[in-house]
């Protein structure tokens, strides 16, 4: 059976690409255009695999990220994130979020800077489904 990857992104063009990447190479895709939705599709849906978006209108990526780290129903998810954001801005927010709040998130499974190289990404998301 095909495993079933989340894809969480408001833009359009995006989640096709990446949603046809998926079907192309024997996944199952969903997607989800916000966080909100997002939630409640790994919620019903338990992948086996999400790809967020860092910056959403709504609910932002790095809030769901953070939400589904700290849900023991979807905690074991690995996640990868996709973002025109760089990599460094988005650990550094991390930390000051992490040092806010007293609680210790852990890193995504990858992190791909916008536009993702598709065979990068493919690399990510199989070493990331075991």
């Amino acid at each position: 059976m095909a495993k079933k990857v989340l894809v969480v992104d408001d833009e359009l063009d995006m989640r096709i690409f990446v949603t046809t990447l998926l079907e192309t190479n024997g996944f199952k895709p969903l997607a989800a255009q916000d966080g909100i939705q997002g939630l409640e599709m790994a919620r019903k849906s338990k992948p086996s695999l999400i790809i967020l978006d860092v910056m959403m209108p709504q609910e932002s990526g790095i809030s769901m990220y953070r939400e589904l780290k700290s849900d023991p129903l979807l905690k074991d998810i690995p996640v990868i994130m996709l973002s025109a954001l760089s990599k460094k801005t988005f650990f550094h927010s991390q930390r000051v979020l992490d040092e806010h709040r007293g609680e210790k998130i852990p890193e995504p499974a990858a992190y791909i800077e916008k536009p993702p190289e598709p065979d990068e990404l493919l690399e990510a998301i199989r070493k990331s489904i075991k």
